[in-house]
């Protein structure tokens, strides 16, 4: 019998459950599906969001053929194999067959040039699916061809109504009394991923007869995923449990536990590349400022680990996690890009103060650009006190140092020193 995920897979768009901001009405993959015209494009999300689901779904709202290779499996003559296959179920009066292909993150450069021209030739639209950034992980010369769709993790309101549905729609369970009375672990568990939903779902009901009533509460979830715990080692999905584990391990400056998660994901097989960058990110956002060289001891350990390899690589990846996890914490320049961000939400494109403008040509200067612009280095100590927001944003503070750090505090104390009570 087919697991629950796959007998519950939606097959149209208005079945298809999260995703509106890409699928809604009027959004934008589903005005191509619609108007039939869709370009090559890379859905970016994490594990049981509905990668696959949707290349299936958008195959077959067009009819166009849909051919499916893995990365994991397939070479550069399986790629080439499956182009000359969609060459011949090329029709003049429909979109092109759309070859999707699963987890590309894991094709080798060569493999990614294979497809190059097709995809330019439109002999076949791309679609890739990858739970990995497609910046670092796909060719600049195929990413450039793609649109980029990324794919959120399911909020608690879609989650429960795909349990809902399960429990009245699905040809088994449908026969059996289920009961939800707790919500809480069953989405907990989860972890915004529907598959994994649906495992959980189906391993809490499998020792039910038909007619025979579940009741769901959160011990009866618990007690089953403990004792089912290597079921979902073994899918690879909990890899990122396991390196969020590490992360807030070494937010916490607990080196033990962090150094633990990372034994968990080094003998679990895990990717070096993808545990240097979960360390280079942490190094800015939670160390930054408190500890500069954070940065730069990530950044070397990833360039040294991947030079080497597994197995002598764990020794350089200890070393790194060891030092950020014991070292001071501050997240104020993570602080000030949200913040930033946020403010430019907030008020839209605010057009660069006059002073503050480029002024290339005699025109520009007739209009004020670069008109009371103070040059920094012509002033005591390269320092001018001049205005560098715009006018709606003035005297607002985006970034914030912490006085608890050495470093943070002395660069507080200059920024007090050069800007006075402005923004500190």
């Amino acid at each position: 019998m087919q697991p629950l995920a796959e007998r519950m897979r939606p097959t149209t768009l208005d079945d298809y459950v999260g995703q509106a901001h890409l699928v809604g009405p009027g959004a934008v993959l589903r005005r191509a599906v619609e108007t039939k015209r869709l370009p090559s494009f890379i859905l970016w999300g994490p594990p049981g969001v509905g990668k696959t689901t949707l290349a299936k779904i958008v195959a077959g709202q067009l009819e166009v053929p849909f051919y499916m290779l893995s990365a994991i499996n397939s070479g550069v003559k399986d790629v080439r194999d499956t182009i000359d296959k969609a060459k011949r179920g090329q029709f003049f009066d429909r979109a092109s067959p759309i070859l999707f292909i699963d987890e590309i993150h894991r094709f080798s450069k060569s493999q990614q040039d294979s497809l190059l021209g097709a995809v330019e030739a439109g002999i076949v639209t791309l679609i890739g699916a990858t739970t990995e950034n497609p910046s670092f992980e796909v060719i600049p010369a195929l990413l450039s061809r793609c649109q980029v769709y990324i794919l959120e993790p399911l909020g608690e309101e879609e989650l429960k109504s795909m349990v809902e549905k399960a429990l009245t729609q699905d040809a088994v369970l449908s026969k059996r009394a289920v009961k939800v009375e707790d919500y809480g672990t069953l989405l907990r568990y989860s972890g915004g991923d529907g598959r994994r939903l649906y495992n959980l779902l189906e391993l809490v009901t499998n020792d039910a007869a038909d007619g025979q009533e579940v009741v769901i509460t959160d011990a009866l979830v618990s007690a089953r995923v403990h004792e089912n715990l290597t079921r979902y080692d073994k899918t690879g999905e909990q890899h990122y449990d396991i390196a969020s584990a590490m992360i807030k391990s070494i937010r916490g400056s607990d080196p033990n536990g962090a150094v633990y998660w990372l034994a968990r994901m080094i003998e679990g097989g895990e990717d070096v590349k993808f545990i240097c960058r979960r360390l280079i990110i942490s190094a800015s956002e939670d160390i930054g400022l408190a500890n500069p060289n954070a940065l730069l001891m990530a950044t070397t350990a990833a360039q040294a680990a991947q030079m080497v390899g597994y197995p002598e690589a764990r020794i350089i990846l200890s070393q790194a996690v060891v030092y950020l996890a014991s070292s001071q914490k501050s997240n104020s320049s993570y602080q000030a890009i949200n913040n930033a961000q946020a403010a430019v939400r907030k008020t839209g494109t605010l057009p660069v103060p006059l002073h503050l403008r480029n002024a290339p040509t005699k025109l520009m200067k007739q209009l004020d650009y670069g008109k009371n612009y103070n040059y920094s280095h012509d002033n005591p100590g390269n320092f001018k006190a001049q205005e560098y927001l715009p006018a709606e944003l003035a005297g607002q503070p985006l970034f914030v140092p912490k006085p608890n750090n050495p470093t943070e505090k002395a660069i507080l104390d200059r920024l007090k020193q050069w800007w006075g009570g402005k923004y500190y």
